[in-house]
């Protein structure tokens, strides 16, 4: 052996058992050499814990796990705060003393370095889910609310109440019409975490969405303790829910709705039943068209359609009904107030680019049904129909007979937008108070149409609002369809008509006014809604309300 290995300490293996012939000036003399048990090597490295001193793992330690999950021994309420305003710490009540949308519309506006720590929750796991996990479900839930017609605004808190509940208290949700990202960072030195999920299809289905906002609403009250596995468990049900009402129930309620518009432009039985057909007949149409694969505009461009053809006919026919009723009562049916109403909520409360998209679509769709009855009218015109524009001057005032027509038409709507039966009894009866206001303020008092309107929407947005806020869900479903008598279709059609019959300044005028009702539709329902915040006292401990944006004031 050479010298330097002479000089280098035995190893583990040489010290396992007395071997005579070791003559390194490390090696114990003989005679003191410690008897041991077992077999056990002894360690020489100065960094190794004395004997007796020796710490076993627990069962059940915490094993490796990815790096993205948050470790068993962090609690967001004990760790300390980043920064602290001169104001202190918002007070922000984590309990069910208010609604979850309230409460977090509140910390949304809040910069992320003042939000209260979440509340902390006794989950049966010894330690939190995965935080990649926890962001594909909440963007998952996100796009289903945005997908079923949900305000950018209540998504982005609906996504903040998920993550929240978990224990992911440094998040920041982002919504816009086709994108949902959400990024989380544990702490001011660890990198975030971003994940992202793209909306490609989009449905009306207010049962889906009624049920997502209870999930919600589970998950963000600290005395349910629902463990991911279970939200993912729900969540999956939810989407293979079957839609509550079948194909005919929908056709039945287009037709139905489209008669009932009928009846309030002045239309009588026979234009109840020709306006029915023909929505029914475009309704058909369109689900072809949609089973072939065609856009959405063409869709509602051949819906449009059967409407107007059937007015015209009994125009030719010279039968004694109002063919403007049959062919404003189809136009019913198919303008978008729902995307009209969450377009223009998006833009009042900040989210312009969802706003932009939203009304954008509003637009081609509006386009796609002025395409749609343009063609049927100049073939009308130049076949001799003789159609008045000035008609709609003379829409006849039948008070009890449109309340009544009014509160089938949004019962008839409801259907059609999937409502949840228990909600079906109160949107009607608020859309036959909307119509009663808007008649006492147009009819009897003299009021302008878009005045009128703009106050019976926001009867509706209030009233809405405060049901929900009663129920702790969505308030769509309970100003959607309630709006439906007040949708501008007779303008509509007086306008295409002035058009078609080479009175484009005339016509234009008409379309404005129609455009000036469905933003005064809009601004309403968005206006109620926020008088209902306004006035709504909240309990003690609640914080304060929603900040609102200060960008647009110049400071």
């Amino acid at each position: 052996m050479t010298d330097a290995e002479d000089r280098k300490p035995p190893s583990d293996e040489a010290t396992g058992t007395f071997d005579p012939e070791i003559t390194s000036e490390f090696a114990i003399p003989q005679g003191l050499a410690v008897p041991r048990s077992g077999g056990e090597p002894e360690t020489t490295s100065e960094f190794a814990l004395p004997r007796g001193l020796d710490t076993r793992p627990a069962p059940g330690a915490e094993s490796e796990k990815s790096a993205f999950s948050t470790p068993r021994t962090y609690h967001a309420k004990d760790a300390p705060p980043a920064f602290t305003s001169a104001a202190g710490v918002p007070a922000v009540s984590l309990t069910k003393n208010v609604p979850w949308q309230d409460r977090m519309r509140t910390m949304l506006r809040m910069p992320v370095t003042e939000r209260p720590a979440p509340e902390r929750i006794a989950k049966t796991e010894d330690e939190g889910p995965a935080v990649p996990r926890v962001l594909d479900l909440t963007l998952r839930i996100g796009e289903l609310l945005l997908a079923g017609g949900e305000g950018a605004e209540d998504v982005e808190a609906a996504m903040f109440a998920v993550c929240r509940s978990y224990g992911l208290d440094r998040c920041e949700p982002n919504v816009t019409f086709t994108l949902l990202s959400i990024s989380y960072q544990p702490s001011l030195v660890d990198d975030p975490v971003t994940a992202s999920r793209t909306v490609r299809r989009r449905g009306t289905d207010y049962t889906r969405l009624a049920a997502v906002f209870r999930l919600v609403d589970d998950l963000s009250d600290p005395e349910s303790h629902v463990s991911l596995e279970d939200s993912y468990r729900r969540l999956a049900e939810i989407r293979r829910n079957r839609h509550p009402y079948p194909t005919w129930v929908l056709t039945s309620a287009s037709g139905l709705l489209a008669g009932a518009a009928s009846v309030l432009v002045g239309g009588d039985l026979i234009v109840f039943v020709a306006a029915a057909v023909g929505a029914m007949l475009g309704d058909r149409l369109a689900w072809l068209c949609a089973g072939r694969g065609l856009p959405e505009f063409y869709q509602f461009m051949v819906a449009a359609m059967p409407p107007a053809a059937i007015g015209i006919a009994l125009n030719l026919a010279h039968v004694d009904a109002k063919a403007s009723a049959v062919i404003t009562g189809g136009l019913f049916a198919l303008l978008p107030g729902r995307a009209l109403v969450a377009g223009v909520q998006d833009g009042l409360t900040g989210f312009y680019i969802t706003a932009a998209a939203r009304l954008l679509e509003v637009m081609y769709f509006f386009v796609g049904i002025v395409a749609g009855v343009l063609v049927i009218l100049y073939f009308g015109v130049n076949l001799g129909a003789k159609l008045n524009p000035d008609a709609a001057l003379n829409i006849s005032e039948r008070p009890l007979w449109q309340i009544g027509a009014s509160m089938l038409l949004s019962l008839t709507f409801a259907v059609l937008l999937q409502q949840e039966r228990s909600t079906v009894l109160a949107v009607t009866l608020n859309g036959g108070v909307a119509w009663s206001v808007y008649g006492a303020l147009h009819y009897t008092g003299g009021l302008s149409p878009v005045a009128s309107t703009a106050v019976a929407a926001g009867l509706v947005g209030l009233f809405g609002q405060l049901l929900s806020r009663f129920r702790f869900a969505s308030a769509l479903p309970y100003t959607t369809a309630a709006i439906g008598p007040l949708l501008p279709g007779s303008s509509t059609y007086f306008g295409l008509l002035s058009i078609a019959q080479n009175e484009v300044d005339k016509g234009l005028v008409s379309l404005a006014t129609a455009a000036s009702l469905a933003m005064a539709i809009a601004i309403g329902v968005n206006l109620g809604s926020e008088i209902s915040r306004l006035f709504l006292r909240l309990p003690a401990g609640a914080g304060e309300g929603r900040k609102a944006a200060k960008r647009t004031r110049g400071f």
